[in-house]
């Protein structure tokens, strides 16, 4: 039992500590200072927590896109999220989310099958056909969605959105943990692909 503990924690840390590497230099926090990308490819989340309360991911996620298009780092919006049954719709919340604070509609495009983050980045790649692009998220996120897109050739990088308290993200970023390990046996062990594909959408 105790090996089998060591092991997986071994396994924890040699994960974080490859994610960081493949991430270091390609995170920003400053939307002034970061790149300019075509599109921004924006990870789903749901809006609202299930006691009702506007979810902080979402909201500061929505944040960050604001100032990256503001800043005209960004042209489009890759909106990738779940949508995997009628009443639960990430991609078109944020969609209106969006339109609200000013971004046109025409430079938004919607991607309903992000059901995992190796989903949605991938799929910014088959169907989008991104060969490069900005990914927003919060940091812990967008370290993994980052090692994902540079083990499938893609050349992105992150723009960290605010993130939550240690209390408010506690369980988030424990299964976060797990989620790092899981994304190596999907790429190395299980050679995981998105769950649909479909028709190419050209971006512009």
């Amino acid at each position: 039992m105790l090996l089998l503990l060591f092991l997986g924690i071994a396994c924890m840390l040699l994960t974080h500590g490859a994610i960081y590497l493949r991430a270091k230099g390609k995170l920003y926090t400053d939307a002034s200072a970061i790149p300019f990308n075509k599109v921004g490819l924006l990870l789903g989340t749901g809006k609202y927590l299930a006691n009702g309360n506007v979810n902080l991911y979402y909201k500061y996620r929505l944040q960050a896109v604001k100032a990256l298009y503001q800043q005209k780092k960004i042209e489009f919006i890759l909106v990738s999220g779940d949508n995997s049954r009628e009443s639960y719709n990430e991609p078109q919340e944020f969609k209106d989310d969006l339109m609200a604070i000013g971004v046109p509609e025409d430079k938004i495009f919607l991607d309903y099958a992000g059901f995992r983050t190796l989903d949605s980045v991938v799929r910014a790649k088959k169907i989008f056909g991104l060969q490069g692009f900005t990914i927003i998220s919060q940091k812990f996120h967008n370290e993994r969605a980052l090692y994902i897109a540079r083990s499938k050739g893609i050349d992105a990088i992150g723009f960290n959105a605010r993130d939550v308290s240690r209390r408010y993200g506690l369980k988030i970023k424990i299964r976060e943990n797990f989620a790092r390990v899981k994304m190596m046996l999907d790429l190395y062990l299980l050679s995981k692909q998105p769950k649909f594909l479909g028709e190419k959408i050209e971006i512009k």
